[in-house]
């Protein structure tokens, strides 16, 4: 196999980048093949105005990245605000290491093993900030995830752990630690590669 820059032979005016079409330029560029998985790609984003959770499904597997992103989120009581993942089986709700850290005038931390947990200092503070969740073992599929989060009232948060699936992760569930609080404000969305 050779490797270089060479047109392609059926006269579409394509250009093939050593001896494969995983790349192939015509009226613009089009990356075929796994490569086209490298892509950024956002999910829909949902008013968190109401409701006890919001679920975001449809996460291809082949993404090793999600990130939750959140912009002025509010509860309509103090239960902290848990993210949870799932897979082909439903959303997980037992099983992560993880805890969060508020920092204000002092240091406050919580621990969850029911999901990634946002230690807010009270329900009605806007939160805003993003959660990204890594696969770290595909054969175990495990993932790690780290976010940062800060508040209108001068305080922030981060929050960190990891939990194992039976399957890779295709949802992403956002609750609250009591499952009966409702969402009183704010935009959520995820974004994965």
């Amino acid at each position: 196999m050779s490797i270089g820059l060479k047109g392609n032979a059926d006269g579409s005016g394509a250009v093939q980048v050593g001896g494969s079409d995983a790349i192939t330029i015509s009226t613009g560029l089009v990356v075929t093949g796994s490569a086209g998985n490298l892509m950024l790609q956002s999910g829909t984003a949902v008013a968190s105005t109401s409701g006890t959770s919001i679920d975001f499904t449809g996460i291809p597997s082949w993404a090793k990245r999600v990130t939750v992103m959140f912009s002025g989120v509010s509860t309509s009581g103090t239960s902290n605000v848990l993210i949870q993942l799932g897979d082909s089986g439903g959303v997980k709700i037992t099983g992560y290491i993880g805890s969060s850290s508020n920092i204000s005038s002092a240091v406050s931390s919580v621990t969850s093993t029911d999901g990634f947990i946002l230690n807010a200092s009270a329900g009605a503070s806007l939160r805003s900030g993003i959660l990204t969740i890594n696969l770290l073992n595909g054969a175990t599929f495990t993932y790690a995830a780290a976010g940062t989060f800060g508040e209108a009232a001068a305080t922030t948060y981060i929050t960190g752990g990891y939990k194992s699936l039976p399957n890779i992760l295709d949802r992403v569930r956002i609750t609250t630690v009591s499952g009966t609080v409702t969402f009183t404000a704010g935009t959520i969305n995820i974004l994965w590669e």
